[in-house]
């Protein structure tokens, strides 16, 4: 069995976060090992309260997943502070072969900030180059860039490739939040053209389809699928998700 490594925080509801992580990778046929790196209490509506975790401790988490020997994709979720960042970029250093796909979780769906302002810079500089894929909704890249959120295509992949331009391998641009019919993610590469990855839009709403997705992409990498064939069968996975909702 494929072994993903998990590194997110927990959510009380479970709706979110390293729940739904293992879930997702339980019901795709891969293993699932855990870096906690926050304590969570929210619901559906509120963050009530947010513990980051010792730095120190996300690391030797990580240190003793690895040594495992049977991590094959790296799936990063919530991280919460700066020190947690430089914490996992400097562990990941040491694992440059293993594909790393990066969630950017700033907030939560119910406008919760899940990093702080250190932390996004550190992200930034630290992680997107370490990240075969970044996985941000259209908030998060613009917040990411530090630009206004993108109001079409065009604007989207300008700030995509920009994106690329910090160090990231691949974006895919989850479109989520636009008010297209279809929700579309946008797959930017500069290996390959763009992608499409097309949806019908569901009458419904479920926390953690972020994470989903990017756990669901890592199941893919780690099991030796293309970057491509990992995207397409995760948003399939998602839209079945939703539907189910």
């Amino acid at each position: 069995m494929s072994a993903v490594l998990v590194i997110a925080g927990s959510d009380s509801s479970g709706g979110a976060g390293l729940v739904r992580d293992v879930r997702t990778l339980t019901e795709l046929g891969s293993e699932a090992l855990c870096a906690l790196t926050a304590v969570t209490a929210q619901s559906d509506r509120e963050v009530i309260a947010v513990y980051p975790l010792p730095h120190q401790l996300v690391r030797a988490q990580m240190d003793a997943a690895l040594a495992t020997g049977r991590v094959r994709a790296i799936k990063i979720g919530m991280l919460a502070t700066a020190a947690t960042v430089r914490a996992v970029a400097e562990t990941l250093a040491r694992h440059a072969g293993l594909p790393v796909v990066l969630d950017p979780v700033l907030a939560a769906s119910s406008g919760g900030a899940l990093l702080d302002a250190d932390g996004l810079c550190a992200l930034r500089e630290l992680l997107l180059p370490r990240a075969q894929l970044l996985t941000p909704n259209i908030p998060e890249a613009a917040a990411l860039l530090a630009a206004p959120v993108a109001e079409s295509e065009a604007e989207l992949l300008r700030q995509g490739q920009a994106l690329l331009a910090l160090g990231s391998h691949a974006v895919l641009l989850k479109g989520g939040h636009s008010s297209a019919a279809e929700a579309t993610d946008l797959l930017v590469s500069p290996r390959q053209p763009l992608r499409r990855f097309a949806a019908p839009r569901i009458g419904a709403s479920r926390r953690g389809t972020g994470c989903t997705l990017a756990s669901a992409i890592a199941a893919g990498l780690a099991a030796h699928l293309t970057l491509t064939a990992a995207c397409a069968r995760a948003k399939s996975y998602v839209t079945q998700f939703l539907q189910r909702g």
